[in-house]
């Protein structure tokens, strides 16, 4: 059984959003991804790790889904993980 993983790192502004808005913001935006692309009980495993110190965003995705599963999983994980950022910069922008 293969699982796969996405992570990324970006530099945020400091200014703005408390910490535990920008994680909640982070996390709530990669498992929308997840879910917008595969139905619940399809998903095995999903774990969604964000961590926001010193204005650096870190999100891991770790998805457990069917091997054949459409779209590729590594391809879901890597989309939440980019749209969790992208939520991080509209958090900061607004």
């Amino acid at each position: 059984m293969t699982d796969d993983a996405s992570d990324a790192s970006e530099p945020v502004d400091a200014d703005g959003p408390d910490d535990d808005d920008v994680v909640r913001t982070a996390a709530e935006a990669a498992e929308g991804i997840v879910f917008k692309h595969y139905d619940q009980s399809t998903v095995k495993d999903l774990d969604i790790t964000v961590t926001f110190e010193d204005g650096v965003l870190d999100v891991d995705v770790y998805l457990n889904a069917p091997e054949d599963a459409d779209p590729d999983r590594e391809a879901v994980a890597q989309e939440a993980v980019e749209t969790a950022g992208e939520a991080v910069d509209e958090l900061f922008a607004a």
